[in-house]
């Protein structure tokens, strides 16, 4: 039976993604000295999707939740599970998976970040997983109350509320994402503290993180969702081709222009803000940073996607079917290549991605 567990549940786009690179990165020390992170990042992905029985997920996969939890029952030490989509678990999925740990601790920590940065990154995500609606019209919805799902799966309140109420108080903890500027490491700092990692135990390489689409970039994919149809309805397949042939080889590659929320919608965001540390200063769990790191500091007037000129769409599609063909080429090149130039080819690819990124910068950078 494993002593402790600790769920990391979320939410999206609040530096998770930096977090588990180290953590994974540095699973075979930790396990030395006793911290299990069981399986793979995968794994846990594909568990969190069959504890919430999600209807995007892949049914024939291996990793489920009882065969995570199976593995951390086997530990006898500390054992960590990390997924930003355990936090949209419902009430009774969340009380499962805790009982199913079977540990003699488990611990909660969920993330927050301040509301100017959450809502562009929330609608960002959502079309990364396939949505199609507008910018606009997302915000629209939280202002009329009809955006259930960003409070449910996006805020630390709510996240705390399903999976906090489960654990004692003092196994719940709040990390607040550090401001703009803040130094690179404090994030994990915060974190290696909650989970009882000794300083120097973990490489931390520089930081990387699930990079933000820009205002055309962001708008070209919710197009692309729309003109798919029923094609790739289920989360891997939608991994293993968009994701993997348009998001992460061209789009993530282009500096585009980055959007969000309007200043004529700052006083609202702000109230909002004041709202969300209220209910997190009633909520007793541990603060790990600061509640006032939730309130917006940089608050600069920026485009929409749905403010782009349709020239201005039509030249980034082109460029991006440009960087679409290069990065076919490579593959078409690997595959046919003899076992013992694969490696060789490899190199060349990641080389031949700078040389498309680079070409992408320029192309971005030109004026139409």
């Amino acid at each position: 039976m494993a002593r402790r567990v600790y769920l990391h549940i979320g939410a999206p786009k609040t530096g998770s993604t930096y977090v588990q690179n180290v953590l994974w990165n540095n699973s075979a020390a930790l396990a030395d000295a006793g911290i299990l992170l069981p399986a793979s990042a995968a794994a846990h992905d594909h568990a969190m999707a069959d504890l919430r029985v999600a209807p995007w997920r892949d049914s024939d996969a291996y990793w489920t939740w009882d065969r995570l939890a199976e593995k951390v029952r086997d530990w006898p030490g500390d054992a960590i599970i990390s997924n930003e989509g355990l936090g949209a678990a419902t009430d009774a999925q969340a009380a499962r998976a805790v009982q199913s740990l079977e540990a003699t601790e488990v611990h909660v920590i969920a993330a927050g970040r301040d509301l100017w940065r959450t809502f562009p990154s929330f609608w960002q995500q959502s079309v990364r997983a396939r949505s199609g609606w507008r910018f606009g019209a997302f915000l629209r919805a939280v202002e009329e109350g009809r955006a259930d799902t960003f409070w449910h799966n996006h805020t630390a309140p709510a996240m705390l509320r399903r999976w906090g109420d489960l654990v004692p108080a003092q196994h719940r903890y709040l990390v607040t994402v550090p401001p703009p500027g803040a130094p690179r490491d404090l994030l994990w700092q915060r974190f290696a503290g909650i989970l009882g990692i000794p300083d120097g135990l973990c490489e931390l390489a520089e930081p990387t993180s699930n990079p933000s689409l820009g205002a055309a970039e962001i708008e070209l994919l919710r197009r692309v969702n729309l003109a798919l149809g029923d094609r790739y309805p289920l989360r891997t397949p939608y991994q293993k081709v968009v994701h993997r042939h348009l998001v992460d080889a061209v789009l993530k590659q282009r500096e585009g222009t980055p959007f969000g929320v309007g200043l004529d919608r700052a006083d609202w965001v702000r109230e909002l803000a004041e709202q969300q540390i209220k209910e997190l200063q009633d909520y007793p769990c541990r603060i790990v940073g600061d509640l006032d790191e939730l309130r917006p500091t940089v608050m600069r007037e920026s485009i929409s996607p749905d403010e782009l000129d349709e020239n201005q769409l039509l030249q980034v599609a082109v460029e991006t079917i440009v960087g679409m063909l290069d990065n076919a080429d490579l593959l078409s090149r690997q595959l046919d290549a003899p076992p013992d130039k694969v490696n060789v080819l490899s190199r060349l690819r990641t080389r031949a991605a700078g040389g498309v990124k680079r070409r992408l910068r320029l192309a971005t950078r030109r004026e139409p």
